[in-house]
């Protein structure tokens, strides 16, 4: 399996600071921009099922925003299931809503369904076991689309899936270390896992095992990273390569994790 290590040598050392952007729609649900792309849209995506993208200019048009009815919407043949969907080079990416691993590629300009596929051995389990209607959670790194999932067959461990975004099809797979139990999120940076833990009750999150597909890192080595001191839980997380910031909705609340990185010695 061939990676481009380009642009790929940092490892989160910490996170730096939250900004909270807005809090409105639901208590679950996703936004993001588009990484694979030089426009400053953001995306919001409300709810855990739905099939309704709402399209704003930038992050200031979305923070003053007071009547969502007037922003672009973009309807979707089908619903997605969870929040683990992510736009990517123009075209958005979602678990079907009724399928076990249906992954649905949709092109948001063209507003049609240009390719789709099923994700071997996902859907039989939450990906997070704190945040149960998310079964397949995708990621856009520095190398482009991942997947991940749980899987029962290996004690509820997340696998970690390179999609090819163009043909839609499985370059390689790997399963970790990392078990969903207690987990809410993961994201995915530089090749690299990072499994995001909390309490049922919701806590204080926190990154307690890394998974590196090219190095077999070892989790034990690396420390656990706290995100600021803030109570609740994540409902998603997704890293923007772009940005080199997270994404993330906790109860209600839009999020953005500025992160620290160092070189890998």
């Amino acid at each position: 399996m061939q990676l481009c290590a380009a642009g790929c040598d940092n490892m989160l050392t910490g996170i730096k600071s939250l900004k909270i952007v807005k809090k409105t729609g639901d208590a679950h649900g996703s936004w993001m921009k588009d990484p694979g792309k030089n426009h400053p849209k953001i995306y919001f995506l409300n709810r855990s099922k739905n099939n309704v993208i709402l399209e704003f200019a930038n992050i200031r048009a979305f923070m003053e925003s007071s009547n969502m009815l007037a922003t672009r919407r973009v309807i979707l043949p089908t619903h997605w299931q969870g929040t683990g969907h992510v736009i990517y080079k123009g075209f958005l990416f979602y678990h079907r809503y009724g399928s076990l691993n249906e992954i649905i590629k949709y092109n948001i300009h063209k507003r049609n369904i240009t390719d789709r596929m099923l994700l071997p051995g996902a859907g039989q389990m939450p990906a997070y076991e704190l945040f149960p209607t998310t079964k397949i959670d995708l990621a856009i790194d520095e190398q482009g689309l991942w997947a991940i999932h749980a899987e029962p067959d290996i004690g509820g461990n997340l696998v970690i899936t390179k999609i090819n975004h163009h043909t839609m099809a499985v370059e390689y797979t790997w399963d970790t270390s990392c078990n969903s139990k207690n987990a809410e999120a993961a994201f995915m940076v530089c090749k690299t896992l990072y499994v995001v833990y909390n309490t049922p009750n919701g806590g204080t999150s926190r990154i307690e095992c890394v998974y590196n597909v090219l190095d077999a890192l070892n989790t034990y080595e690396v420390p656990v990273l706290h995100f600021p001191k803030r109570y609740g839980s994540h409902s998603m997380m997704h890293y923007n390569p772009r940005e080199k910031e997270v994404f993330a909705w906790g109860d209600g609340s839009q999020i953005i994790y500025k992160l620290e990185t160092n070189q890998k010695v």
